[in-house]
């Protein structure tokens, strides 16, 4: 059974309010170095995977971009993608990710952003990707870092008046199953290491251009206090391959 949370109203309600859903991708702490590795788009086929509300599918399109489809597993994300998008030439699919089947050498880029640490098998997905995407294709995304994922508790140490004293890393080697909490819900998580993001995208044919373990950006650490805290251990893992 694959995961959809996002179907879910309380969880869905809480998504809603975080500050990357209400004012889009310059809220996302990791989009600064996500934006810089996505390939020239202009007159280009692209697949976004995990598209939720839409916020890449429309950057495609600023960026004249031909054709876009989305693609993620919640009706209730694809809804409010709908609804912020009035172009013809982006289309939504209701799909889990896993199950994608589009035809061989279909997009020109392929790009995802925080959605492979939900699924199973990332090996599987490297494939059924480097086969829609064209000879020369780019293919770029955001995941939880592997360090991030670790652990069931994914948060940090405290001492008793509250204060963040470090970030534990342990059963590093174990991958799998983690289940976590994530907003008002217990979520399901799949841990895999550095070395298994890097050597699935190379067993599948890829070649990684780019590997980023961002940090936000100097307006977030200026005008968001505890975003210094993200210095102190990376939470995502962004990687540009080539087809």
């Amino acid at each position: 059974m694959k995961q959809n949370k996002y179907d879910d109203p309380n969880f869905f309600s809480a998504y809603e309010q975080m500050p990357r859903s209400v004012k889009g991708l310059e809220s996302a702490g990791e989009w600064h170095v996500l934006k810089e590795l996505i390939p020239e788009l202009r007159n280009k086929n692209v697949l976004d995977l995990g598209c939720g509300f839409g916020w890449h599918c429309r950057y495609a399109r600023d960026q004249q971009a031909s054709s876009i489809i989305g693609v993620d597993i919640s009706e209730k994300m694809l809804q409010k993608a709908r609804e912020k998008t009035d172009d013809p030439l982006i289309s939504y699919i209701k799909m889990a990710i896993e199950d994608i089947n589009f035809s061989d050498s279909k997009f020109d880029v392929v790009i995802s952003s925080l959605t492979f640490h939900y699924i199973k098998s990332f090996e599987a997905i490297c494939k059924k990707v480097y086969d829609c995407l064209k000879p020369g294709g780019s293919f770029v995304f955001s995941v939880e870092h592997p360090i991030f994922t670790s652990r069931n508790e994914q948060d940090w140490y405290y001492d008793d008046q509250g204060n963040r004293m470090h970030w534990v890393v342990d059963n590093y080697r174990s991958e799998g199953l983690r289940e976590t909490k994530f907003l008002t819900e217990n979520v399901i998580k799949y841990h895999r290491t550095f070395s298994t993001y890097i050597n699935d995208l190379i067993d599948a044919g890829f070649i990684i251009r780019v590997v980023k373990e961002p940090i936000p950006s100097d307006e977030m650490l200026m005008s968001i206090p505890e975003m210094k805290d993200e210095l102190r251990r990376p939470m995502f893992l962004i990687i540009s391959a080539e087809k």
